[in-house]
């Protein structure tokens, strides 16, 4: 029996390493953090998910989640509309739902290793050897999983393409007190951004947007640049100025990149975020994570069960996998980013949306996949 190492304690090396588990293969998970924490994310999950995660019992009906089933979508200028959302989704926090998939891991007997990360990762003789940041040294383990989310300094360890070209974006998020509706997601533009707001457990919402580092460069100061940027759209600035805001300080994230990625690096099995990242207008990260844990788990447990399986063949049947789900989704995220974030861009967006509704519900559906 093989065993395996989960690096990164977010939707994907969670769901994962509780299928591993509940499977009987032996399996640890390194998480830098310690549970319960925020993360920047839009806190959105579409409903593709559900028949998934009722089946492993891992739908979180006891935070009681929101059932979102309408998008609206606003112009840096105010123009505004609202459409429904076919499939629709739910919303829950990060800090709520991490901490609760962290307990079911426990259940399943996943050896869990809080506030320790790991730096490096090398493979040689068909095994992997981790060191942790503090340098120190980790046994050997077959199959190592990394599930380290949208950037980590582990990418730069492990040179991958990406990480060298820089990105522009800065992703800032807050959970407010507001009048938001509870069935909608709402989209507003801003120059060089965009912000999301949808609502998450106990009548909160989450506002969560993506900014170029340009417009908080001029401005000075995160305040500073939503007053004089993101208040240009009524929407955002009554929203500002009528919420009761719930953290001491903004969760901030910088360089957050939708480059391509590769989902198998250097035999390392890449999952959610760190496999490929939609661009957060689409507000289907959270089930890509998912989904990509399923199809990982599936092919994981009878790999590590048998003793002359192939690597080769496994990370072979993974990567075309991921690609078939997930490829033409991302693909699509970076196109349709670019009706955001601009006057004239949005406009046509608000408008696309108003008189093409089917159009634009098609576009919708790209992003999105199909229940599994």
């Amino acid at each position: 029996m093989k065993n395996i190492t989960v690096i990164g304690g977010g939707l994907a090396g969670l769901i994962t390493a509780i299928q591993l588990a509940r499977a009987g293969v032996e399996v640890q998970l390194f998480e830098k953090k310690r549970y319960p924490h925020h993360r920047v994310c839009g806190e959105y999950i579409s409903n593709e998910t559900i028949p998934f995660l009722k089946s492993l019992d891992l739908f979180p009906n006891e935070f009681n989640p929101p059932n979102i089933t309408h998008l609206q979508l606003t112009s840096v200028n105010g123009k505004a509309v609202i459409l429904p959302l076919d499939l629709g989704g739910f919303g829950i926090s990060r800090y709520t739902f991490d901490n609760w998939l962290f307990e079911k891991a426990k259940e399943a007997g996943v050896a869990l290793h809080c506030d320790q990360e790991i730096a490096e990762v090398s493979f040689g003789d068909n095994q992997f050897h981790l060191n942790l940041k503090s340098n120190e040294s980790i046994t050997t383990t077959d199959v190592v999983v990394g599930a380290f989310g949208k950037r980590s300094r582990l990418d730069r360890t492990l040179q991958r393409s990406f990480i060298d070209k820089r990105s522009p974006y800065v992703g800032v998020k807050y959970h407010v007190k507001t009048d938001h509706p509870s069935s909608r997601i709402s989209l507003h533009n801003f120059k060089d951004g965009y912000c999301g707001i949808s609502n998450v457990e106990k009548d909160k919402s989450n506002l969560c947007y993506l900014t170029h580092r340009e417009n908080l460069k001029q401005a000075g100061s995160i305040e500073e640049m939503e007053r004089q940027i993101l208040f240009r759209n009524p929407f955002l600035k009554r929203i500002f100025e009528q919420s009761e805001f719930l953290f001491s300080a903004p969760e901030t994230i910088n360089e957050i990149s939708f480059e391509t990625k590769a989902p198998v690096h250097n035999h390392i099995l890449m999952c959610g975020d760190s496999a490929g990242m939609i661009t957060p207008l689409c507000g289907n990260g959270m089930a890509m994570a998912i989904h990509s844990s399923k199809v990982l788990a599936e092919l994981l447990i009878p790999f590590c069960k048998s003793d002359n399986a192939s690597r080769e063949k496994l990370e072979q049947t993974y990567r075309q996998q991921w690609t078939t789900l997930f490829a033409q989704r991302l693909w699509v995220g970076r196109r349709l980013q670019k009706l955001f974030g601009s006057t004239y861009a949005s406009d046509f967006a608000v408008n696309l949306a108003k008189f093409g509704k089917p159009i634009a519900q098609y576009l919708v559906s790209k992003t999105h996949g199909n229940p599994f």
